[in-house]
């Protein structure tokens, strides 16, 4: 029997581990609920290595997603047959990716966040629900009464009573199922009259997803799956805004939109050693292969590895044709079948540096995905419904062509710090990529708060953005340090007995919870930094 729980934690990706973990710290009782079964998200589930800001060695992180980036390294140095130069390494890039200073295998993330779980667990004070998704919720007087979640494998119901409810799900799907006044997709210019907002609002107007798969190459070999059954209209597929099909290595460069080739060169003889990973000087993904690499076998010992491992979240696989909220089922058949397109296309007709077509050897990775088919257990989900909060984080706030480089927008009641470029995928109303520059940015309390619902608090991309905002607030250590701080404000207000808004509103109060963040390693302010 599943005791009631001080905190439900409905969704386990980065923001609903780091809540829990907050909640569990501050002595609270906490069930947490995941759709899969894997905790994790975005680092796992999704298979989606962390996108980070440029300086994330140093600062810009909370303590506990520190300890998760340094519980990868030292899961690495332990049990993996790193060769010298790279055991020594202090900032070790496992798979020495170009897309963040630490790529990494989805399982490795997985025992490392289970590792973290695991005192609260054995102590009673967590418990773990996965393969359990929320079907419904009552609400009254502008509180959240009960959460009935569904277990996937045998059907059966739990209905949750808890005094505080955190939405930590990759849709903010609890936001739809309780009624809390929530925005889908793009708002119109005249809502806060951002410079790349539409004219009209725009709810279905959301960013693509992507169903990422890991690979290997074996020369020589023969892995050619099955035809995929939507092939042939995603090889005749092209996007009005790419230079051609998009089964093919020409793609927009989404920083200036022009037409830039990428290469594809599976395991490339340079050192891993030699790779440099800055998304302020170079976002990385000209060279697809290298691009989100979570293991390089010259890494370590000869022998040990006969492949690297790559994983595929590129142009190629980004799906946009419906949206996912509110086509769930659809979309995902459809962006599976595109991600499987692209395997075949480079299996059997991709273009070849040696004049030949098609990479045979390459082999999908259902071992590192965790799935059957090795597509990844659950698609990456860039945009989620978004709360009407106390504080909207607009692009005024944060984009370098109005702020300017140094601009940072300080907030009196900041929890917290991130870093990104305005990074929009294409979307399903047709527009291109939006990626413009930003500047290191704080996160207001006030974007955590609904403006009505008392009891309920944001734990991932729901918080409130915009559809532009979101672009740059949507990224790993952001997750995480949302969840963390709601986790940690729930278990505040039970233990103070007052309510999220007045945290948020009076400024004694705000400094109480100040505090606890501070004692907790949650960085709330920027130093000195340039955006980018």
């Amino acid at each position: 029997m599943v005791p009631q729980p001080d905190i439900l934690i409905v969704g386990g990706g980065l923001g609903g581990v780091a809540a829990a973990l907050a909640a569990c710290r501050a002595g609270r009782r906490v069930v947490l609920t995941e759709e899969t079964d894997w905790i994790g998200g975005q680092l796992t589930a999704q298979a989606v290595p962390p996108d980070e800001h440029p300086w994330v060695e140093r600062f810009g992180t909370t303590a506990t997603y520190r300890a998760l980036r340094e519980g990868i390294r030292a899961y690495y140095r332990q049990w993996y047959p790193l060769r010298g130069e790279a055991l020594g390494l202090t900032e070790l890039n496992p798979g020495a990716g170009r897309v963040s200073k630490l790529c990494h295998e989805p399982r490795v993330a997985l025992a490392v966040l289970e590792a973290m779980l695991a005192p609260h667990r054995a102590s009673g004070l967590l418990t773990v629900l996965t393969e359990h998704r929320a079907v419904s919720a009552e609400h009254d007087n502008d509180a959240i009464t009960a959460v009935t979640v569904r277990d996937l494998r045998d059907g059966a119901l739990r209905t949750f009573a808890a005094p505080y409810v955190i939405d930590a799900t990759e849709t903010g799907e609890l936001l739809e199922l309780a009624g809390v006044e929530h925005a889908s997709g793009a708002e119109a210019h005249t809502e806060f009259e951002e410079p790349h907002a539409p004219a009209q609002a725009e709810p279905g107007n959301q960013q693509g997803i992507t169903v990422c798969f890991a690979l290997s190459h074996h020369e020589g070999e023969d892995h050619t799956v099955d035809r995929p059954e939507d092939y042939d209209f995603w090889r005749a597929y092209r996007p009005d805004f790419w230079p051609g099909p998009l089964l093919g290595f020409a793609a927009p460069d989404p920083r200036t939109l022009e037409p830039v080739p990428r290469s594809f060169v599976p395991n490339p003889e340079l050192d891993p050693l030699a790779v440099s990973a800055d998304q302020s000087a170079d976002a990385g993904d000209k060279e697809l292969w290298g691009f989100r690499r979570i293991l390089a076998r010259k890494l370590h010992r000869p022998g040990a590895f006969d492949s690297d491992i790559t994983l595929v979240n590129w142009p190629l696989n980004d799906y946009w044709l419906k949206p996912y909220i509110g086509q769930e089922a659809e979309a995902l058949r459809e962006a599976r079948q595109l991600s499987l397109s692209v395997l075949y296309w480079l299996q059997t007709e991709a273009p070849r540096a040696d004049g030949g077509t098609g990479f045979q050897g390459l082999r999908i990775r259902p071992d590192v995905t965790g799935t059957a088919d090795g597509l990844a257990k659950a698609a990456y989900v860039r945009e989620s419904r978004r709360i009407k909060a106390v504080t909207t984080v607009v692009e005024q706030d944060v984009a370098i062509d109005v702020v300017g480089p140094y601009g940072t927008k300080h907030y009196r009641d900041s929890v917290g710090v991130g870093g990104y470029r305005i990074d929009l995928h294409p979307s399903t109303g047709g527009d291109t990529y939006i990626d413009i520059g930003s500047v290191p940015f704080e996160i207001p309390l006030g974007a955590l708060v609904p403006r009505r619902v008392r009891n309920l608090l944001p734990a991932g991309k729901n918080i409130g953005t915009t559809h532009i905002t979101n672009g740059c607030y949507r990224l790993h250590p952001v997750e995480w340090n949302v969840g963390e701080v709601a986790g940690a404000l729930a278990a505040h207000c039970l233990a103070e007995d007052v309510a999220p808004h007045q945290v948020q509103a009076e400024d004694k109060r705000f400094e109480e919870f100040g505090r606890v963040l501070d004692r907790a390693g949650v960085q709330r302010h920027w130093p000195d930094v340039r955006g980018y």
